[in-house]
């Protein structure tokens, strides 16, 4: 009953918010409290809540600080170079738009953390996407699952948690997964392509000479207030305080909400040093720290009640159950298209840490390795960045002012078949077997 009643409670929500009947951030609060009242869970419920706030607290302090920061960077005019050069390559073709959307996003991807990835990447495009009166749910999509490819890398959550969960080495893990990889960036790489033919069917190429020469509709507000907020003075220092944070997190120096805390403090001094610019550029960008916090803290509230009742354990083990003995020599490729649902319908935490040892234990009795399963786990990454569970979906959809439900709508197919390019890639180069014979 416990499963029932948590994927019902997941399908519930996918569908409120999908078909526009509710907001995520209503759907979130809501959704949970029902269902939780309708399996008797009144005792205590309270506290499961206030557990899934505090666990998101340090998300959304680091969403606060990271929107605060980048949102000062594109008001100074630190993208607008980056900006021009790309439309001087890209001419107006939205095909060149969409193939520069997900080549540059590939690479920011490299450090591992989505949020900054949307940040820099959405900072980057929307302002072409708009001027050139391209779909945003284009970029949207490109950037998600170029996110979620570059995701499966050592210092990447999903791979750091396999690795933890089965007591492996996480480059082990990685490694043999690097040609498929390098498929799924294919598999983006066309997906772009065909999202940029559609583009160019319906726009053509559109004259962006003016736009190019600086006519940039980055920041908040008309061009005279764009305008009036460049300090390009103060490019350099931006520039280097940008790739300071950067290097940080990638280090791992200090923890990323005080990294960001700090790098927002020290920019938005240098950038606008008077008390009263200071209060209007971080009035500015509240609507949008705003959106993505409330979202985040709601979210606290459905991840506590799906926890604290029991029902993602009660999910995972029903799932478990269903698997047919015969099933067991082909139990690496299982895992890998079990990967898609399973973490689209619950976190990493609970997928990695509970479900995987389960799989991995019963694999090891059919010949495989608990490295080959571990592999076979992280396919399915694209996918779960679209889960409603994953705060920095929200960062995405609010920087691009898109509907969340539409752009799952649009962009889950796509990502569906990046993961299958990874699991196909997989067993073509040897990360995980088709079949295992016993």
């Amino acid at each position: 009953m416990l499963a029932i009643l948590g994927f019902s409670m997941v399908c519930c929500f996918m569908y409120l918010i999908m078909t526009k009947r509710m907001t995520a951030l209503i759907a979130l609060l809501l959704v949970p409290i029902v269902f939780a009242a309708i399996g008797g869970f009144w005792t205590g419920l309270g506290a499961m809540m206030l557990d899934g706030i505090k666990a998101l607290a340090p998300t959304g302090v680091m969403l606060t600080f990271s929107i605060l920061y980048f949102g000062i960077m594109i008001d100074a005019g630190l993208f607008d170079p980056l900006v021009r050069f790309i439309l001087r390559l890209v001419k107006g073709d939205p095909l060149k738009v969409v193939v520069g959307t997900a080549v540059l996003t590939l690479f920011v991807s490299l450090d591992g953390d989505s949020s900054t990835t949307y940040m820099i990447a959405i900072a980057a495009f929307l302002p072409l996407y708009q001027r050139l009166g391209m779909s945003v749910l284009g970029l949207t999509c490109v950037v998600n699952i170029a996110s979620g490819i570059m995701n499966i890398s050592p210092w990447g959550g999903p791979t750091a948690r396999a690795a933890a969960a089965l007591h492996v080495d996480a480059l082990d893990i990685f490694l043999p997964m690097i040609p498929a990889m390098l498929m799924a960036c294919a598999v983006l790489m066309l997906t772009a392509v065909i999202i940029g033919r559609r583009e160019r069917a319906r726009l053509g190429i559109v004259d962006v000479e003016d736009f190019a020469n600086g006519e940039l509709a980055l920041g908040n507000g008309d061009a005279e207030e764009c305008a009036r907020n460049r300090r390009p003075k103060m490019f350099w220092p931006n520039l280097i305080l940008t790739i300071g944070l950067l290097t940080c997190l990638v280090l791992g120096l200090m923890p990323i909400q005080v990294l960001f805390m700090v790098a927002f403090g020290i920019g938005v001094t240098l950038n606008y040093p008077h008390l009263q610019q200071q209060k209007e550029r971080i009035a500015s960008h509240s609507a949008n720290v705003l959106a993505v916090t409330s979202v985040i803290f709601a979210a606290g509230i459905f991840t506590g009640i799906l926890s604290g009742t029991g029902m993602v354990d009660a999910m995972a083990q029903s799932l478990l159950h269903v698997i047919p003995d015969s099933f067991g020599p082909y139990l690496a490729v299982f895992t890998a298209v079990v990967s898609l649902p399973f973490t689209f319908f619950m976190s990493n935490d609970a997928f990695y840490f509970g479900i995987l040892p389960v799989l991995a234990q019963t694999a090891t009795t059919y010949g495989f390795t608990t490295l080959e399963i571990a592999r076979a786990s992280i396919v399915g990454q694209p996918v779960h960045l679209l889960s409603p569970l994953v705060p920095s979906l929200y960062l995405l959809v609010a920087l691009a002012k898109v509907d969340l439900g539409d752009h799952q709508k649009f962009a889950l197919k796509w990502a569906v078949l990046a993961s299958l390019a990874l699991l196909v890639g997989g067993v073509l180069f040897g990360g995980f077997p088709f079949h295992r014979a016993q």
